[in-house]
């Protein structure tokens, strides 16, 4: 579960944070964990109720019908299109670090293309390849990370009397640093797909989603208020934890952090092309895809048509959009199924009222409080993340529409 929120957008996330909110950022980050603990615990209601595979999509679809879990079916596809496109956005960045030259045109679009490349042959050709280049990159990641808090903590403690600009931030400013910490906190959903392979999910996915957030969101703070303590201008830092890391710890802390977040940004899109490629499969074997989706390599026993679609469509975005706008159209995509978990929460309730083993307390508020939470998030995306979502919704209705009449027919 830590695994799964921890991706790549700690790695980039402290700048956008720091020009939101300015110093008052360390408590936006604790504010965003809390706004985001309102939709956990639906989830962990929600999930208390199911012993399937599947996540999101089968809890929404069982308790909202086939259309609300297609159409989290299809926002769940954009927001891992988006992530990926931020996280290879971000590995140029952070490769810059040793060779300065990454951000020019063409270098960054050989890096995008021989990466995204190289792990879409990777998975293409199996799927243990994939997997252990994931385990390898989550254990890095982590402990590079744990070794900035634990610097970034002594520092701070040495350090209590550091004077910060402060600069005001209006409710604007402060939804939309919300509205960032989103995805940063999101992706704990995604642990939650393989529920049916769990010894028992009914029970554990509750307390590992609360005290999966509640580990993660200390982490943030903790290394946002690095990042503000140790960056000068940490609104305007293109590495910001490289940037903390060379601050606290030198040369050797910059390299660190910068060869993490390479190694992080590689395992999390070559997780991303393990799983979603298999979520468009499964949708296809369902008959909501088209067939050619759920086509198996005849060698591999991958399903190749999905995964090179999925690495197309990941390379687009990933050129022809930056880190902080693919960052908020993933946030924003994750804010339409999140609002659909809280809502399925008291329909569960009057469907099987006795299927949960962990009850949200205060009957309505929670689910209430967390669909009011992603409204109010939805009101300050801009207009081409919200194109964006209006098309994908369009989208979804169109195929939930073409394929229950081809199921009429049959």
């Amino acid at each position: 579960m830590v695994n799964g929120i921890i991706g790549s957008g700690i790695f980039g996330l402290p700048a956008p944070l720091a020009a939101a909110v300015g110093s008052a950022s360390p408590w936006a980050a604790l504010l965003g964990g809390a706004a985001m603990a309102v939709i956990a615990a639906c989830y962990a209601e929600v999930a208390s109720q199911f012993t399937a595979t599947g996540g999101t999509y089968l809890y929404v679809r069982h308790a909202l019908e086939r259309l609300a879990g297609l159409q989290v079916g299809w926002m769940t596809l954009l927001v891992r299109l988006a992530a990926g496109a931020a996280s290879l956005n971000l590995l140029v960045d952070y490769l810059a670090q040793f060779w300065p030259e990454a951000t020019d045109t063409l270098p960054r679009f050989a890096i995008i293309t021989v990466v995204l490349g190289a792990l879409t042959l990777i998975n293409y050709r199996g799927t243990g390849i994939g997997a252990g280049v994931s385990t390898v990159t989550a254990t890095v990641k982590v402990l590079a990370l744990g070794v900035v808090c634990v610097v970034g903590a002594i520092y701070l403690l040495a350090h209590p009397s550091v004077t910060l600009v402060h600069r005001a931030a209006s409710l604007d400013h402060w939804l939309r640093g919300i509205l960032l910490l989103f995805f940063s906190y999101g992706g704990y959903e995604i642990a939650l797909i393989t529920s049916g392979e769990a010894r028992n999910p009914r029970r554990d996915a509750p307390f590992a989603i609360f005290a999966g957030l509640l580990i993660v969101t200390l982490l943030y703070t903790l290394l946002q208020a690095s990042v503000m303590r140790a960056v000068p201008d940490p609104a305007h830092s293109v590495r910001p934890l490289a940037d903390a890391a060379g601050a606290l710890m030198g040369r050797p802390g910059a390299v660190l952090i910068s060869a993490a977040a390479v190694v992080s940004v590689s395992g999390f899109l070559s997780a991303n092309l393990l799983a979603m490629p298999r979520s468009m499969f499964a949708l296809a074997t369902l008959g909501e895809f088209p067939a050619r989706f759920a086509v198996v390599h005849p060698k591999y026993h991958t399903p190749y048509i999905s995964i090179c679609t999925f690495a197309l469509l990941t390379w687009v975005a990933a050129l022809f959009g930056s880190f902080s706008w693919n960052v908020t159209l993933s946030a924003v995509a994750r804010l339409v199924y999140f609002a659909a978990i809280c809502a399925a929460v008291p329909a569960l309730r009057a469907r099987q009222p006795e299927a949960a083993t962990f009850r949200v307390p205060g009957g309505a508020l929670l689910p209430v409080a967390g669909i009011s939470i992603c409204g109010i998030l939805l009101t300050r995306i801009d207009f081409s993340s919200s194109l964006i979502l209006g098309a994908t919704i369009t989208v979804a209705l169109l195929n939930w529409l073409l394929t229950r009449r081809s199921s009429v027919q049959h």
